[in-house]
């Protein structure tokens, strides 16, 4: 039985005044929760007696059986499916030495929480394990974006910090930034390691940040110097930048 108050807690992971205070995210759906559970402590479960005697493995602090139905009324989702979770928001170390050693991005103020979740997605499909993201970035733990990711935050990190001061201490390692007015990608030289600034939906990169960067490149347009449209969407940007990284390394 799912009490009332169950409910109106599930719901409130809804908001992210809540997801703070309580130190956890909402995860719904048959396989997302199945790719989260093997890498979050998990508070609780909500699902079909079906659902749970498919995955037995699964643990948590707390399970409740309900019917589709009743799962219905917690769920934020439009077509919900047979199990919802509420995990413990991981709480990562953060460290500049990560992009001395490897590949990572840095988002600067994304906004949208389905871009976010796609380059998320982008990350971990190329190998990216850990993702710097200013302080007004999109928060990685909203359901939306937890939903867009499809189980790619069990294995992507997430730190929010002052990307200004972290850059500050990369003086010797190279800075990656998308420009109209930077070198084009395909002929300029990249590197295995260092860090990938992709900006803002609407405004880029921001001044304070861009002035930081030492590697400037473009993604360009195809011919070279038609009218084209004005730019591309951020996440779609991060998947050809990040693929053109990893191709110069196979």
């Amino acid at each position: 039985m799912l009490s009332k108050n169950k409910i109106k807690f599930i719901r409130s992971l809804e908001l992210k005044k809540f997801r703070k205070e309580n130190k956890a995210f909402l995860a719904e759906g048959n396989k997302l929760v199945s790719d989260l559970a093997g890498h979050f402590r998990c508070k609780l479960l909500v699902s079909t007696r079906e659902w749970l005697n498919d995955n037995t493995q699964i643990s948590a602090d707390e399970i409740i059986t309900v019917e589709k139905d009743e799962l219905s009324r917690a769920s934020l989702l439009k077509t919900p499916q047979d199990v919802l979770a509420v995990f413990e928001t991981p709480v990562y170390q953060l460290s500049e030495n990560n992009p001395r050693k490897e590949l990572c991005l840095a988002l600067d103020d994304v906004q949208d929480p389905g871009n976010l979740g796609t380059i998320i997605r982008v990350a971990d499909w190329f190998g990216i394990k850990n993702i710097y993201c200013s302080n007004g970035t999109a928060d990685a733990f909203s359901p939306k974006t937890v939903q867009a990711t499809m189980g790619a935050l069990a294995r992507v990190k997430l730190h929010y910090c002052d990307l200004k001061e972290l850059i500050s201490k990369l003086d010797d390692v190279p800075v990656f930034g998308t420009f109209l007015d930077g070198k084009n990608i395909y002929e300029n030289e990249l590197s295995a390691n260092g860090l990938i600034v992709m900006g803002n939906e609407g405004n880029g990169i921001s001044k304070e940040v861009s002035e930081l960067i030492n590697r400037r490149i473009l993604i360009p347009n195809y011919p070279q110097g038609n009218k084209t449209s004005e730019s591309l969407n951020v996440a779609i940007a991060t998947a050809i930048v990040c693929s053109e990284f990893r191709r110069r390394q196979i």
